[in-house]
Formats: C-alpha cells, structure tokens, sequence
C-alpha cells in the first residue's frame, strides 16, 4: 500500500489497462485490474475506500452512483457529474496520474478517518455517538483534551483515536501513567536526565515530552500527579519549553497533551490537592466517557471486537448466545470495558472453541438469566450431582448432615446417600447443594493433595469446571 491507497482499474481496453499496471507499479502502489465484468463485485468486497480508474464500461455511470464512498477517476469523457468523480485522466503518464491520485487522496481521507474511528471507539449508543462527535470537532486542533470517566472505561482507546484522526498521525503516541510513577522519578521520567543528575544516571535520557515530539502525550491519571510536579507541568505547558534534570539547556516542547482522569477535579482543587491553573490549562475541551452501565446497548459490539482481539492470542474461537449476552448486559459493569474484556479472556480458558451460555457464566454475570442454575453447564451439574450420590467415607458438614445420611446397602455393596422426606419447615436446597459440593471438593483436593486433575476426574468433572466452582466457593490450593 502506498500512500494513495489502493487503487483498482476498471478498463475494457487491453493495452490501456496494461499501460496503467506499469504506471501503477513504478509507484508501488497496490493495485487489481479487470475487464469491468466483475466490477461491480470487486467494489462491493472492498473493505476500504479505493480510488477507481474507470474506462471504458457501459456499467460506469452506475457504478459512480452506487458506489459514493469510492474516488473515480475517467479514463475518457463521462456524460456524468458526480462529487466522486474526482479528475479525468487525458494521457497515461506519471506526471498526470499523480496530481489525479493527490486528488483521490483527498476525496478519501474523511471516510478513512471515519472507518477508522468506528474501528477504534465501539459503540452506536446515544452517549458514544456523542463522544464520537466531539472527537471528530477536536482532533484536527491542537488544543489540549481532558478525557473525564471512570476507570476502564477506554479513555486511552480515545486519546489513540484522537492522535490517529489529527494532524499529528504520524507522530508518536506516547502514553504515561501519573499514577504508576513514584513521585521521586516522575520528573525524570516525563523531562528526561543529563549525565550525573543523580546517583544512577550513567548516560543521559531522554523523557516523555521529547520522545512524543511531534505528536501526542498522553497522561493518564493526571489527578494522581504530586502537587511540586504540577507546578513544573503548568510551566511547561504555558513556555512550551522544559530542561532535563540536572541541565540547563531547553528543549522546545512540541507536543499536543491529552490528559485523563477517573478522580474528580474540581472536588480536589476545593481540597487544595490539585492547582486549579494547572486544571483551566488542561481542561480546554473536555469530553466525559461513559461508564458501561450506561450503554448496555453496545455490549455486543464490544463483545466482537474484544473476541476479535483476543481470537488470535489465544488460538481459537468463541461466541456467546443470545441468551449470555442478553445476562450480560443486565450487569453493572462496575470494572467497565477493561473488566468484560477480562471476562472474554476467562471465557476463552475456560472454554475454547465453545458458544458460552449464560450457565457457564460466573455467577455474578448471569443476571435473571442465571437464576437457579448451577455454576457449570447441566452435563456438568449433573455429574458433580452423580459425585454427591457416589460413595464417602463420612459425613462432615453439619449443614449438610442435617438433611442427608448416608447408609449401606447390601446389592450395591457401598454406602449411598439417602434423603429423608421433606419436612414442613422446608429447607435451601441451593445453600445446601453447595454446602455439600464445597465438602465433597475440599475433600477431592485433599486426597489427591490438591492436584486439581486428579480431584476432578475423582468428582467426574472437567478441570476447568472444578477450577471455576473452587474460584465461585473461594477454595484454595494451600498444600
């Protein structure tokens, strides 16, 4: 791919089309070709938008018309006037190609941007579409951002967004969490050290303003930042110049600082733990990210992409029915996007290759959906219920002994659990089922010495069931 994209000809003139593929190699620009048989075709497949050389085809000012978001350029006259219709192409050459394909370029990059936006920030809900349409109104600026929201909900994904859509794109994006760095480096960390600053320094560094230069700083968790570093951030910001620790030359500070934080500002600045110069500097356009519980409607577009993330890492496939998805988005999600991409991650250990059902949930997930099922799937439940009826040497829970016993019998040549009549007063059977099932695990882990393998073959599970009941009842491996 070269920097004008890809670009297709559509050209029924063999010898044209052949001249136009040598041009188009000369450039090493990425290019397909055909007769205009199949056009229609190859431009509905294209995942992006192209840039179409188009000849001679009967179909061509159809396909000007269907297809908006592609950039046509004429092979010839075209009784056709369209805003995608961007040049015509007199003579095959290079020089008057190129101006042709600048144009192109031009005509494309508000759909690239827009394509690239949708693939970066997910979501359609109301509160995100807003987000979106802040992003679009600052990114092309160089004023400062300050991204407002609670942790892990995406506000770095943004400020990415917001560097890939501005001016600065093909600059670094270098991000540093305030909140991560002890006070007592920070300074280094973010302006750099000559030689012999400090005990330790044996070489000169560079730090974070000069390693973005030219493009974006991201700071994360500014509100964690030490008061002494604020004031020395606020001078940067306002001279657009700094000095590494122990120097005395200054660096020019060309940067565009994206500045994030879950805490609340205005409330530290009335507690004098946060300089309210420092936050007015900041805070020239603020956008507030929205907590997952407030956009439930976008949990299963999230679910795809962090699926799509996670597919190639873990080498393998996984899906959740309507059904998990629907217990899903009853959660209140108080970790966020970060703590269901967790889940995703849990889910594809736990079962690879499998479509996820609101069962095999952990409990705290599985909303009204869940009620009344075990933590595993029935053919699970069922063979940890089979454990339950299977022979044990004695009965040690006393919840549990308060409404089973265990007694012998003579054709099966073992003992087997037997259960009384019900009795008026009623019983829990969901506490009393997992009383039992913590009793018979802890007893499973004790005799195989905690080998988790051999516990669950003994209990007729799988492995990864055992690990998610000992993780849902708290039980550990202490051996």
């Amino acid at each position: 791919m070269g920097s004008y994209g890809s670009v297709l000809i559509i050209d029924s003139d063999d010898v044209r089309r052949t001249r136009l593929e040598a041009i188009l190699s000369f450039m090493q620009l990425h290019w397909r070709s055909c007769t205009g048989d199949n056009a229609t075709g190859l431009l509905g497949q294209a995942g992006a938008p192209i840039c179409v050389l188009l000849g001679d085809s009967p179909q061509a000012p159809e396909l000007i018309a269907a297809f908006p978001r592609h950039a046509f350029i004429s092979l010839g006259a075209l009784p056709v006037t369209a805003a995608n219709l961007v040049g015509r192409l007199d003579e095959l050459t290079y020089h008057e190609l190129t101006p042709l394909l600048e144009q192109a370029r031009r005509y494309l990059a508000p759909a690239g941007q827009e394509q690239r936006l949708h693939r970066q920030v997910v979501g359609r809900c109301a509160a995100m579409e807003e987000v979106k349409a802040l992003l679009r109104q600052v990114a092309d600026k160089q004023a400062n951002v300050l991204l407002l929201g609670e942790s892990g909900t995406g506000k770095e994904v943004i400020a990415q967004a917001i560097h890939a859509l501005s001016q600065r794109a093909e600059g670094p994006f270098v991000p540093v969490n305030c909140g991560a760095i002890p006070a007592e480096l920070l300074e280094s960390e973010l302006f750099g050290h000559e030689k012999g600053a400090f005990t330790g320094a044996v070489s000169a560094r560079k730090g974070r303003f000069e390693l973005a230069e030219g493009g974006t700083l991201f700071l994360d968790e500014i509100g964690d930042m030490p008061l002494p570093m604020q004031v020395k951030l606020l001078r940067v910001l306002q001279e657009r110049t700094f000095e590494r620790v122990g120097g005395t030359r200054p660096i020019r500070a060309d940067v565009r600082i994206i500045a994030a934080t879950h805490r609340d500002l205005e409330a530290m600045i009335r507690e004098q733990r946060f300089r309210e110069d420092l936050y007015y500097r900041l805070n020239v356009f603020p956008i507030q990210v929205p907590p997952l519980r407030e956009r439930r409607e976008d949990i299963p577009l999230l679910l795809e992409e962090l699926i799509q993330r996670h597919r190639q890492h873990h080498g393998a496939e996984l899906s959740f029915s309507p059904a998990a998805r629907a217990a899903l988005q009853q959660h209140d999600w108080p970790g966020n996007v970060r703590e269901l991409s967790n889940l995703v991650e849990r889910m594809f250990i736990l079962y690879p290759g499998c479509r996820v059902e609101p069962e095999q949930l952990p409990a705290r997930y599985r909303g009204s959906a869940g009620e009344g099922t075990a933590a595993c799937r029935e053919e699970d439940e069922r063979d940890a219920l089979a454990a339950l009826f299977g022979s044990r040497d004695e009965a040690e829970d006393d919840d549990a002994g308060a409404f089973f016993e265990f007694g012998a019998d003579e054709e099966a040549g073992g003992e087997v659990l037997r259960v009384p009549p019900l009795g008026p007063q009623g019983i829990n059977l969901k506490e009393m089922l997992a009383g039992i099932e913590i009793e018979l695990i802890s007893q499973a882990l004790d005799v195989n010495e905690g080998v988790v393998a051999r516990a669950a073959e003994q209990l007729g599970m799988r492995r990864t069931t055992l690990v998610e009941k000992m993780k849902k009842y708290g039980i550990s491996r202490e051996y």
